[in-house]
């Protein structure tokens, strides 16, 4: 059986999001404020997979000072014009010079980063007591409207790789975390990774979930009839629950402090 790769080791998905990075910036959630909050205490940060700056603009907004680094120029320069400074690169190879940070932020990017070599390049550039805090928000759909999704890509698109829409979805995140709590220990720096975990609500008209659909991973390099079809599908789907549905949501964060 052929091996899986890494999200990591799969670069032409992780610089694919700047395909439409007006549509990401607009439709992709936020983050919740007790999550931004909590990372505001040190005012210098470094924002790692910045894409177009939707992690940095809340930290902005809280008074911090924030410098983004990212694969896609696409994405770059669109965090750019809304006034953050940002650095095309991989993290791994990124060359941070003397600057140092007091915490290191990652918003729905880090397993897009080798879990070790991250983890040692964020410690380099962190001060004794400087916190690395790496989160992804995990939907959880409603099961009537998750179990019509999953019927609507098993139809016509069964061969994309995607988490299904009825099952439990922070059991499909699992890896991830445990994943990123393994590279910061064996990066042999941080004290011992924890994680912090904050629910919340969203709810979606059509226009808006099928606003964001495209910009999930794998999506955005769907043909364009595959997708028109998929987004047609799907929005009978919601129309079928009356047109709107409630999102939940679990943001997770794994952090350690140096």
């Amino acid at each position: 059986m052929p091996t899986v790769p890494e999200p990591h080791e799969v670069r032409q998905v992780a610089e694919s999001f700047g395909i439409n990075a007006e549509r990401y910036d607009r439709a992709r959630p936020t983050y919740p404020a007790a999550l931004i909050e909590r990372l505001t205490n040190g005012r210098d940060v470094l924002d790692v997979g910045c894409g177009t700056g939707i992690v940095a603009r809340q930290l902005q907004a809280a008074g911090c000072h924030v410098l983004g680094v990212d694969v896609d120029e696409r994405m770059a320069e669109l965090a750019r014009r809304g006034g953050l400074e940002v650095d095309v690169a991989t993290f791994e190879a990124w060359d941070p010079g003397q600057r140092t940070f007091d915490t290191v932020v990652a918003g729905q990017s880090w397993h897009w980063i080798e879990p070790v070599a991250g983890a040692g390049k964020a410690a380099r550039v962190l001060p004794p007591g400087g916190r690395l805090a790496v989160f992804w928000n995990v939907f959880q759909t409603p099961p009537d409207i998750g179990a019509a999704f999953d019927e609507v890509y098993r139809r016509l698109l069964p061969d994309l790789p995607i988490v299904s829409w009825a099952q439990r979805t922070l059991d499909a995140y699992e890896s991830f975390f445990d994943k990123t709590s393994d590279g910061i220990r064996q990066a042999s720096v941080f004290d011992r990774p924890e994680r912090w975990s904050f629910d919340w609500l969203r709810e979606y008209n059509r226009k808006e979930w099928l606003d964001q659909l495209p910009t999930l991973g794998g999506h955005n390099q769907l043909p364009a009839a595959e997708l028109e079809a998929l987004l047609a599908a799907i929005g009978d789907a919601v129309d079928a629950v009356g047109g709107r549905f409630t999102m939940g949501y679990t943001t997770v964060a794994v952090t350690a402090t140096l």
